[in-house]
């Protein structure tokens, strides 16, 4: 486990938890934006902030993140690495995805994190299932590009972050709170 962040006390944080991509698949990820989405006034998310998320808790005390990170840490227990593969893109109102395949694996544990953390009382799961994405273009109104996916095959994940979102005009920066490995067995 790594810290790469550091919070305390009373302050509010805006929390998440996604697994992290592997740099290689970021940084071709990105390219695959800036050649197939840079449209109008649309805001491509950079390759630092690429991740797959697993749950967004909103603004929490930053004395919680401890057992946010707990409750991550366990779900992830003895669970086998996640593959990601990207196999179609996807507006909503405000956001480009790519849809990805896990083989279940995130599925699994994005689902065990989720109990874990409403048990806590930190996480409200939401209706529908959980669904592997990642977010790649952030717009008020809908671009209706119709990409190519990109070619970035199957993603091994190596790890799982609490992150920290801070708002800023430029759009969200993500900073990584805690890490937990995967894959232990």
């Amino acid at each position: 486990m790594s810290s790469a962040g550091t919070v305390g006390g009373d302050e509010r944080l805006r929390i998440f938890l996604g697994f992290r991509l592997p740099d290689a698949a970021a940084r071709e990820i990105a390219a695959w934006e800036r050649d197939e989405l840079e449209v109008g006034r649309a805001r491509i998310v950079p390759a630092e902030n690429l991740h797959v998320t697993i749950a967004f808790l909103g603004s929490r005390p930053a004395g919680e993140t401890e057992s946010i990170t707990d409750a991550l840490r366990e779900a992830v227990r003895g669970a086998s690495e996640p593959v990601f593969e990207p196999v179609r893109y996807r507006e909503t109102r405000s956001v480009g995805m790519l849809v990805l395949d896990d083989e279940g694996r995130g599925t699994r544990i994005a689902e065990e994190a989720q109990r874990r953390l409403a048990e806590l009382g930190v996480y409200e799961p939401e209706q529908r299932p959980w669904l592997p994405h990642l977010t790649v273009v952030r717009f008020r109104e809908r671009p209706r590009v119709r990409p190519s996916i990109p070619g970035v095959g199957r993603m091994k994940t190596s790890d799982a972050a609490v992150y920290m979102s801070r708002l800023r005009s430029t759009g969200a920066q993500y900073e990584v709170v805690e890490s937990v490995p995967l894959g232990g067995g």
